[in-house]
């Protein structure tokens, strides 16, 4: 038996597995035909027929609404700024509590609390890493009007059991689809199941801009309020004629022609890379699905898993190997982008200290009223315990793994198994 790289064997993995670059030529000759038009963006931040953006603008969110299958899609300059838009799309009002993973990007909850609303936590589902439907209920006061709902590392949540939930109570439900671009839930595109769809264009997603966002929507005035809300609302709603004008404190969200016109092309390869993820994350859970103490991130029934991340829970009681002592030595032969925990994001100091705007409390505490929601440790368990002591992720989305490179990764996996007492 070959001795482990961690103590002075050969790697397993010797060579930078590929990296991966959604972008070719057809990206940059679609940038430089913006270029050349001298029109890098049309926005117009008042009532006016350039209010929609410019051609390449509409044409990408015309594109995007035809891929999704959804009647509206509205671009953005990023996915933190289509969930503000969001959440002010539906009326979220301040002292509003919104429902919102503690295992996600900040943003999911920093939106919240840019209309003045209170984040409140409900833990995960350790089978699939998103909100668990099970948590909610208990959670829901008086107060409560939303939930933002993240499909996190390429897979959905439990959305229909969400939903169900949403519905009984009167609730609007925002997805955060911001890993999960291509997945499928139930039949139908992750971020098409809601009131509200978020997207992610950032750099280091499926399918990018360099940095940009698209919301997606079923009704027609969700949709508007998005667009006044991205562009200038409060210059606009009175030469429009809008009576609602309810939230309507516009932004600059503008996603510009160059981005768009970059996007027209990237959402084109969208279902060629989603297919590759699919197949690349099957063929490696396939050759680890018999390591013990090892739980691999496999999809939900009647689901696709797109992995932007490869979210592993390990069992090291089991093993009686440390966390650290464990990706170190998997490290060793090779394999990179390990990472030893993710996000809680209830115990960030923000919600610690209860300090965003100014010193007073603001939000929580406001007119003598002080809010009751908990973000003391232990109200996420599972998140918790993932974060301190049982999560490794594998950061996919980074790596283009063909067939050749999958099989690696899982001969240093099946490797370090072998000699587990060794690291003890």
């Amino acid at each position: 038996m070959e001795k482990l790289a961690y103590l002075g064997g050969k790697k397993t993995i010797n060579k930078e597995l590929k990296p991966y670059i959604s972008f070719g030529r057809e990206e940059i000759e679609s940038a430089q035909s913006v270029l050349q038009s001298g029109e890098l963006s049309r926005f117009y931040g008042s009532w006016h027929e350039d209010f929609f953006g410019g051609n390449k603008v509409k044409e990408f969110e015309s594109n995007w609404s035809k891929e999704f299958g959804i009647e509206y899609s509205v671009s953005v300059n990023s996915a933190t700024s289509g969930l503000i838009a969001a959440l002010g799309a539906i009326g979220i009002e301040p002292f509003d509590e919104v429902l919102v993973s503690p295992w996600t990007m900040c943003a999911s909850a920093t939106a919240i609390l840019i209309w003045n609303a209170i984040p409140v936590f409900v833990d995960i589902n350790p089978d699939n890493f998103n909100i668990d439907p099970a948590n909610i209920r208990s959670l829901i006061t008086k107060k409560t009007k939303a939930i933002v709902v993240p499909d996190i590392f390429g897979q959905s949540a439990q959305l229909y059991e969400i939903l169900k939930i949403a519905n009984e109570f009167g609730l609007k439900v925002i997805e955060d689809a911001s890993q999960s671009p291509g997945a499928i839930y139930k039949g139908k595109k992750v971020g098409t199941n809601c009131d509200i769809g978020v997207f992610s264009l950032n750099y280091h997603k499926h399918i990018h801009t360099g940095e940009g966002g698209v919301c997606v929507t079923a009704n027609a005035k969700l949709a508007e309020r998005l667009q006044l809300i991205r562009n200038h609302a409060e210059a606009v709603v009175g030469p429009k004629g809008e009576m609602d004008i309810s939230n309507m404190i516009g932004f600059n969200f503008r996603l510009g022609e160059i981005e768009s016109a970059i996007g027209i092309e990237q959402l084109k390869k969208l279902p060629s890379i989603v297919n590759q993820r699919i197949r690349a994350g099957a063929l490696l859970s396939e050759g680890l699905k018999e390591l013990k103490g090892l739980k691999l991130p496999l999809p939900l029934e009647d689901c696709t898993h797109v992995y932007y991340m490869y979210g592993l829970i390990v069992d090291f009681d089991l093993l009686g190997v440390t966390r650290d002592r464990l990706i170190e030595a998997l490290t060793a032969e090779g394999i990179p982008s390990l990472r030893p925990n993710y996000l809680n994001i209830h115990l960030l100091p923000i919600y610690q200290k209860r300090i965003a705007y100014g010193k007073s409390g603001f939000p929580w505490i406001s007119s003598g009223e002080t809010s009751k929601v908990n973000y003391e440790k232990g109200i996420c368990p599972v998140a918790e315990k993932l974060q301190d002591k049982s999560y490794i992720g594998f950061y996919f989305g980074g790596f283009a793994l063909d067939d050749e490179e999958v099989n690696l990764l899982i001969s240093a996996f099946r490797k370090v198994w072998s000699q587990l007492d060794s690291l003890k």
